[in-house]
Formats: C-alpha cells, structure tokens, sequence
C-alpha cells in the first residue's frame, strides 16, 4: 500500500523539480521522445523512482537528474534542489569559439578583412586549409 502512494509521473516531477516551466511543456518533451531512462525514451506517465536517473534534452541545453526524492507539488527553486542531483558535466569552453558572422550583402572579404580572420583563427589554434 505505501508503494502506491508513491507513484509519480515523470512529466508532473519534471514540472515540480522545476525543469520545465508547464506540465504540458514536459508532457510534450516526453512524446518528442526528448527524456530518456537510460537511453530510451519514456511516455509521461512513466513512474518515477528514487535512484532513477534521466536525460533532458531542452533546445540545445542537455541535463542528466538523479532522482533523490519524490515531488508532487512545485516548490521554490531553493527547496527542490534536495530532490534530484544533477549530473550535468560542465561544459568545457576551449572546443567553443565564436562565430564569425559577416553582414548578408557587404560581399567578400577585403584583403584586410581576411587577415583579420586568419588572426583570430591563429590565436583560437585552428589550421586553415591552403
């Protein structure tokens, strides 16, 4: 009986650990197939377990939770941090550059603007084609 009562669904826990701002964003997320348990994609009634951890894919943004408890209602922020761990590896910045954007229609690079480029390409460590 006290198992029961501790089922949840895993598109009310992502609303509730505040991952998604609507139960319907997170519901949608789940039929897009963009939560995972273990590499397969879950529906939105999937129970949820204490252990259990996912992957969310939210635009370009990934976050892996651990499930450490179990919520029904949505909280503040700083409360239902004591209810998932998260295992997002933090982004690591040297394969990440800017990117070069020129204005649609100023044609091609001038002389001075290739060697401007080729110098930013230089110091960010990238071998240029010749």
């Amino acid at each position: 009986m006290a198992e029961e009562k501790e089922k949840l669904r895993i598109d009310k826990y992502l609303w509730a650990i505040r991952v998604f701002k609507t139960r319907s964003l997170a519901t949608e997320a789940c039929k897009a197939g963009r939560i995972k348990l273990n590499g397969t994609s879950v529906k939105p009634s999937q129970v949820v377990r204490v252990g259990d951890t996912y992957s969310v894919q939210k635009g370009t943004e990934k976050k892996i939770v651990r499930v450490t408890g179990l919520l029904e209602k949505r909280m503040d922020a700083k409360s239902v941090q004591g209810f998932y761990e998260d295992l997002t590896p933090a982004a690591d910045p040297s394969h990440l550059h800017p990117v070069l954007v020129r204005d649609r229609g100023t044609g091609r690079p001038t002389k001075k603007d290739r060697r401007d480029i080729d110098e930013v390409r230089e110091s960010w460590g990238e071998e240029e084609d010749e």
